[in-house]
This record gives C-alpha cells, sequence and structure tokens, in this order.
C-alpha cells in the first residue's frame, strides 16, 4: 500500500524533511486506502467534491495537490518576508495540507461509477474521520489540529498559522468552482 501512496504523494511527502513524520504521514494514507472501497486509481479521476454536482471533473488528487502546492509556497513567503514574527513549521503544514481531506477515503462510497457521500460520511464528515485515521499512526497533535480545522468546523477554535494557511488554500480552490455554478 505504501507504493500506492508513494505513487499518490511522492513529491510532496519528500518534503517533509522528518523521516519520522514523513513516515506517519504516508502510513495515515496507507491506513485510509486499506479501509476505503475507493482506490488510488479512484482518486485520480472522480471530483474532489460532492458539492459541485454530476459535471464536475477536478479530481480528488488535482485538487489536493494543488492545495499541498500552494501551501507549500505560501508558507515559504511567509517564512521569507516574516521570519521570526509570524515562524511557519514546513513539516506540520506539509503534513497538514497532505493529510486534511485523507477522511474523505471512508466519507465516499462509490455507487454505479460514481463517487458518492457514504452511510459513514453521513455520520462523520472527514475532518472527524481524518484526525482518527492520522492518531492511529502516530501524527502529531500540531498536524492533526489542520485536519481537524481546515474545513468549516474548524471556524469554532482558534487555528495555529499553519491551519490558517490550510484552510485558505483547501477554500480558495474551492469557493470559484462552487460559486461558478450558482
Amino acid at each position: 500500500m505504501i507504493n500506492k501512496v508513494n505513487q499518490l504523494w511522492g513529491e510532496e511527502l519528500a518534503w517533509i524533511k522528518d523521516a519520522d513524520l514523513r513516515e506517519k504521514t504516508a502510513n495515515t494514507w496507507a491506513l485510509a486506502l486499506e479501509k476505503s472501497v475507493l482506490t488510488a486509481e479512484d482518486l485520480k479521476t472522480i471530483p474532489f467534491t460532492l458539492l459541485c454536482g454530476p459535471d464536475f471533473k477536478v479530481s480528488f488528487m488535482t485538487h489536493k495537490r494543488s492545495v499541498v502546492h500552494i501551501c507549500k509556497d505560501c508558507g515559504e513567503q511567509m517564512n521569507r518576508f516574516f521570519k521570526t514574527d509570524l515562524p511557519v513549521n514546513m513539516d506540520v503544514l506539509i503534513a497538514g495540507a497532505i493529510l486534511a481531506d485523507v477522511g474523505k477515503l471512508l466519507e465516499y462510497e462509490m455507487k454505479d461509477g460514481k463517487s458518492v457521500q457514504g452511510m459513514y460520511g453521513k455520520y462523520l464528515r472527514h475532518p472527524f474521520s481524518g484526525v482518527s485515521l492520522a492518531e492511529q499512526c502516530g501524527v502529531p497533535a500540531a498536524v492533526c489540529h489542520i485536519i481537524a480545522t481546515h474545513a468549516g468546523e474548524g471556524d469554532m477554535v482558534k487555528r495555529t498559522t499553519e491551519a490558517y494557511i490550510v484552510h485558505h488554500s483547501d477554500f480558495m480552490t474551492f469557493d470559484p468552482f462552487r460559486d461558478r455554478l450558482k
């Protein structure tokens, strides 16, 4: 399963300098793939959101990888300009961005060749299931915080700087698509 994770995330996982965190991040994705009805190939074709209708074409992995790349670029620029005034932990940021939607692998099911919200997803949204998967793999609390707060559920708590970056990167690559369909 780790080979499939590396095929999905090889470039981005390599950006995590802490080998232990890199391994725990990969292991979380491996666990999610083991528990999911979705395959690594499904993630390259299914839409990244169920909220934009059946004709939406941007794949789960296209969206996820774009968010991680945007987060990396943003974190680097914040460290460049704000230095010690607002430091960004790049390993925490990248791991959190990679793991933010890992819970969707439990939330979604395939029906008639299309991804739909399954029964599990009706009870537990992906921020909750994502944290559960990550904790099972020993992912540190700072990264679990990003998973938990990247979506609307995070509006009820104080986000870390890294969590703000992931939250805004995720929504700036989602809201314009959703707004076009209104």
